[in-house]
């Protein structure tokens, strides 16, 4: 039975921090704008507007919020496994990661499978289907490297929870002081492949200090957003970073892939920003309309965020369906119709998220087979190959889908399908791993 947003607002518990989902939906919701503004569609493909227009770079210093979401997971995951801890006899590890990631894999292997099926199915026509759908089959995909990556915070926040404990700021200095060196061996002395390290020590880093929000305390909120900001401008000014923290075409050091020093600087920054503002938000958050409306955005967030490239690529091509001339980017018809895109792509992601939102309602639980005394591994090869399917199939695409087309994942070459099976079986293990009943989480 779907509970709708009314009764969960007035549900909430007295002490449930509003601001951290505030801050989840705001994060997302900053992302799919960003999306839809770069995205830059013209006769001759699709480019991106911060590379055509590279003054506005900038605009990725609040625009790329990607840290806050994972500053926010770090705050959820704390909570809830300390919640779920107490209350269960014997290792809770197996229940925490299929309690957390239900409602995040189901609408994700949702979007794959159906993006796979049109794959497929332009392939077997026999029909590329155009440079938009060629262009689609390898794009829609890659924003899922945030899933792949969020699967790996919540397969690790036990242990890095436990170390947050016993360490506290240290634990956090531990990690940022990892991903500096690594951008010393990196830069300075050119040791190859060593940059891939900083995908996982730059996010986990950023995640360690959602669980120090957790514990109270971050303190002072300015005192960090002014050392990242400073540390953020002065590496892109005096060192090798670019000035846009998110991926340029073509560029030969990216911030985002692999992540640097720079945009762990660009995350404190954030997080000292949105800490700075909790207490004012905090209080508007108590009006009732306010808050319904923040529950109801995160009951259909990952939706929303999964297809907001699908309908501003449906968008694109209901405009070359119509026979509509697609003005050069960047020019002034093209920003003309800026608004008119991004309406109309909000209203079809609605309408997606009005098809699609019960993937993402919290299922009732289902018959399972414990694993036993295995159900903590099962999980955690369950979890595993889900975030290397993810992450593989963001590499992919899903052009070529039968012709053999891979991407190299840590020095292994994946094929989409592969990635794809990955991903179901991980999820299956997942399932499989936890005794059957439900388990409400905190966060």
């Amino acid at each position: 039975m779907t509970v709708s947003a009314r009764a969960m607002a007035a549900a909430t518990p007295a002490g449930r921090d509003r601001y951290v989902d505030l801050l989840r939906v705001a994060s997302l919701g900053t992302v799919i704008a960003g999306h839809w503004l770069m995205a830059a569609v013209g006769s001759d493909g699709i480019g991106n507007l911060l590379a055509l227009v590279p003054a506005l770079q900038v605009l990725t210093w609040g625009l790329q919020i990607m840290p806050v979401f994972f500053f926010v997971g770090g705050f959820s995951h704390a909570l809830s496994y300390r919640s779920l801890a107490r209350r269960t006899e014997g290792p809770a590890y197996a229940a925490f990661l299929r309690a957390r990631l239900r409602r995040l894999l189901r609408p994700t292997l949702v979007f794959v499978l159906v993006w796979a099926a049109l794959a497929l199915a332009v392939q077997l026509a026999g029909r590329g289907g155009g440079p938009l759908a060629g262009a689609a089959l390898r794009l829609v995909t890659q924003p899922l490297w945030f899933i792949g990556i969020y699967l790996a915070m919540v397969a690790l926040t036990p242990p890095l929870l436990k170390l947050h404990e016993r360490h506290g700021w240290a634990a956090f200095a531990a990690l940022a002081g990892a991903a500096a060196l690594v951008d010393v061996l990196r830069f300075a002395l050119g040791v190859p492949y060593v940059e891939f390290l900083n995908f996982a020590l730059v996010w986990l880093a950023v995640h360690q200090l959602g669980f120090l929000r957790a514990d109270g305390r971050i303190r002072r909120p300015a005192v960090l957003a002014a050392a990242g900001l400073a540390g953020a401008a002065l590496l892109v000014a005096c060192g090798p970073y670019p000035l846009s923290m998110v991926g340029m075409p073509g560029e030969k050091v990216s911030n985002m892939a692999p992540p640097t020093l720079a945009l762990l600087c660009h995350g404190l920054w954030l997080v000292g920003a949105v800490q700075l503002a909790a207490r004012p938000v905090g209080a508007w958050l108590e009006r009732p309309r306010v808050w319904r409306t923040v529950v109801a955005a995160n009951g259909v967030a990952m939706t929303a965020f999964l297809w907001h490239l699908t309908a501003m690529l449906a968008v694109y091509a209901a405009q070359l369906a119509l026979g509509m001339d697609l003005p050069t980017p960047a020019t002034a018809a093209w920003w003309a119709q800026v608004p008119v895109r991004i309406l109309a792509a909000a209203a079809l992601t609605g309408v997606f998220v009005a098809l699609l939102r019960r993937f993402e309602a919290p299922a009732p639980a289902r018959p399972a087979t414990p694993a036993g005394g295995a159900a903590g591994p099962v999980a955690a090869l369950g979890t595993t190959l889900c975030l290397l399917g993810v992450l593989g199939l963001s590499m992919t695409g899903l052009g070529g889908l039968l012709d053999g087309h891979s991407a190299t994942l840590i020095a292994v070459p994946v094929t989409a399908p592969a990635a794809i099976a990955m991903a179901l079986g991980g999820a299956w293990l997942v399932e499989r791993s936890a005794p059957a009943r439900r388990v409400r989480l905190r966060g």
